[in-house]
């Protein structure tokens, strides 16, 4: 079976990418094995982000950024480019993966509903995580996602915060960070995400988040919102999905996700349809305040049933953006650290870039 799958880890100012380059190729890996022995689209998708969950070095399930009182809470989303069924969590802290929570909504969107009641799409704090343990998914005591990582941010960051509104000082617990997280302090990465097809030509999109740092409590972000972390849509002459990355509030003012799909079928080349969507309905939007820099990023497959070929684009404001990608016909994953150019103003101006594969089906 054929496929081809890429993730990335957030768009912002990765200073030592090498710590993502690993769990990037790990992800890829796992979601080709997958694809190899026939699993779908979703299935590579949702495996792939649980990996990111799970290392400890992104903002998304274990690792994850913490609220403003120190507490976690992630969300995730999921697309079905086929079915267009989509499935969402929010504001969860006990649930070990929540891209695995959103794929079971997801899936839930198919089930018929006792009183022809409408299946739930998107699912939030303790209702959630009731609706997760009565799915079969892997749920830990909160504190079991959060790392030393970001228990040491959010105590550097609470304290500037405390000064500034005049609060006594408050941390979580006194914690000496990891050897290289302390140059990481100015590298916050956001929300995580993958797209894929498979070999029927479906395609599935996915993110996963566990919010900016020192978000209020229950604050809801890009990543559980529809149409503006990750899209999906398959049709007969292009199947194409996307997830995004960024300020959260921007992209889900502008629905991004899906804006960048809605413009791809209007234009003949990839490159410039990416940079159109990004201009005018991110960086040039009325949405939005022009007098602050913009940051966002977006990874999109874009896949040719008839050709049996496609593309995968990466696009982005923000300094730097690491991705990987990998079809089931390579032996190894590539990894990408995509800069944006000396010329260029982060959160002003846009890069984007890409790669054709070909898919033996």
């Amino acid at each position: 079976m054929a496929g081809f799958i890429a993730v990335h880890t957030g768009a912002g100012n990765c200073i030592d990418e090498t710590k993502y380059q690993r769990v990037i190729k790990e992800a890829c890996i796992r979601a080709t094995e997958i694809l190899r022995n026939g699993g779908s689209a979703v299935d590579a998708c949702e495996a792939a982000i649980m990996r990111l969950e799970n290392c400890g070095h992104t903002n998304a399930g274990f690792g994850s950024n913490l609220c403003l009182d120190g507490s976690v809470q992630c969300e995730a989303a999921i697309m079905d480019g086929t079915s267009l069924n989509f499935g969402a969590c929010t504001n969860v802290s006990r649930v070990k993966n929540p891209i695995q929570l959103a794929r079971r909504i997801c899936d839930g969107q198919s089930e018929q509903q006792p009183l022809d009641r409408i299946p739930p799409m998107v699912l939030a704090a303790s209702g959630a995580e009731q609706y997760a343990e009565q799915m079969g998914c892997s749920m830990v005591d909160p504190h079991v996602l959060i790392s030393s990582k970001a228990k040491f941010h959010y105590n550097h960051y609470k304290s500037k915060y405390d000064m500034v509104v005049g609060n006594s000082k408050s941390v979580v617990e006194d914690v000496v960070p990891e050897p290289g997280n302390e140059v990481e302090l100015t590298a916050a990465l956001d929300t995580v995400g993958a797209v894929c097809v498979d070999g029927a030509g479906n395609t599935a999109a996915g993110c996963s988040s566990g919010g900016i740092l020192l978000k209020v409590p229950g604050r809801v972000g890009q990543a559980a919102t529809y149409g503006a972390g990750c899209w999906a849509t398959d049709t007969d002459e292009l199947a194409i999905a996307t997830c995004t990355t960024g300020n959260g509030e921007y992209l889900m003012k502008t629905l991004l996700a899906r804006e960048i799909c809605n413009g791809a079928f209007s234009s003949d080349c990839a490159v410039t349809s990416l940079h159109k969507t990004f201009k005018q309905k991110f960086l040039d939007s009325p949405l939005l305040p022009q007098q602050q820099d913009l940051y966002a990023g977006a990874l999109t497959l874009l896949y040719y049933p008839k050709q049996s070929c496609g593309e995968v684009m990466w696009s982005h404001t923000t300094q730097s953006f690491c991705i990987g990608y990998m079809s089931t016909t390579q032996k190894v994953p590539k990894f990408v650290h995509s800069p944006l150019p000396t010329y260029s103003v982060p959160g002003r101006s846009c890069v984007v870039n890409g790669h054709n594969f070909h898919l033996r089906i």
